[in-house]
């Protein structure tokens, strides 16, 4: 049973339904140039989806196959859950002084920022599902765009490197950069995460042979 036939009386907020709407009648190929694509970070106060809550989200847009950093969205959260065993990870402290918002109006934000844009992120289901918590949390639905990984895109590199099974292999961001040869300067908050997992993406396409001009289906 669907989403909607679930909720049909219930009124969901604009920013929603505008989203889902997005995703009606898209073309189902489309050229990678002509693909807005949103690399995306979150930070987070842990690891458990239903506990712990998102800290901040950074996103960078990469529209014809650049990095346009004239596109991109950072946005820091109200702690309402607060873990000091991570603020060494990602150095966000109860007391920063950052602009915060509401979680719900993050989500809004954070939405209309992303649009229908393909999803990239690092490790990505743990991305996704902290966002699709925090939807859950304010009874709404769960993201509706495609993702990419940039760990099992980099994983399909070593594949055709060493034509050997090693698609069980997790490999970390760090990973990438050394072997990308990617600057960590910024590793750890959520905007320098996504500018990062961007220019992997960049990075990694050509070792997959796929070309600017290929469909966008020939990268799941």
């Amino acid at each position: 049973m669907s989403f909607w036939s679930l909720n049909r009386n219930k009124e969901f907020p604009d920013f929603w339904k505008n989203y889902l709407a997005l995703f009606e009648n898209q073309p189902s190929k489309r050229i990678i140039e002509a693909v807005r694509f949103v690399a995306f970070d979150t930070e987070t106060t842990g690891f458990d989806y239903s506990n712990d809550r998102i800290l901040s989200i950074g996103c960078v847009a990469i529209n014809n196959v650049a990095i346009d950093v004239a596109d991109q969205l950072e946005l820091y959260l109200e702690q309402d859950v607060f873990n000091s065993n991570t603020v060494e990870i990602h150095g966000i402290r109860k007391n920063n002084n950052f602009d915060t918002i509401l979680e719900f109006k993050a989500i809004e934000l954070f939405l209309e920022y992303i649009g229908n844009a393909i999803l990239i992120a690092h490790h990505a289901d743990f991305d996704k599902k902290m966002i699709n918590s925090a939807l859950k949390r304010h009874g709404l639905g769960t993201l509706k765009n495609k993702f990419l990984d940039t760990g099992v895109l980099f994983r399909k590199t070593k594949h055709l490197v060493y034509r050997s099974n090693r698609k069980h292999v997790q490999y970390a961001l760090d990973e990438l950069c050394d072997d990308l040869k990617i600057s960590k300067s910024d590793r750890h908050t959520a905007s320098g995460d996504a500018f990062i997992t961007a220019l992997a993406f960049l990075k990694i396409i050509p070792k997959l042979k796929i070309h600017k001009t290929d469909k966008v289906s020939n990268l799941f």
